[in-house]
């Protein structure tokens, strides 16, 4: 089992590794964009395909945003 310290530090790489490779950033929005995308689908048909692609993407950017800000400590 991991310590509190093992997940911050965890979350701490993973937040510089997003910060720093755009690859490694884009591969994450996409996947949180498309996991928002497939659960608005089960729920409505009234937004099309474009929109809701854009919406998710940019929810998934907002998502990022925050995490990757800089620490408050």
């Amino acid at each position: 089992m991991s310590t509190n310290s093992e997940v911050a530090d965890a979350v701490k790489v993973l937040t510089k590794a997003l910060k720093d490779d755009k690859d490694f950033y884009y591969g994450y929005q996409s996947n949180i964009a498309m996991a928002f995308y497939d659960e608005f689908r089960r729920f409505s048909d009234k937004v099309g395909r474009n929109t809701l692609h854009k919406i998710s993407n940019n929810a998934a950017k907002n998502f990022l945003s925050m995490w990757i800000l800089e620490d408050k400590d």
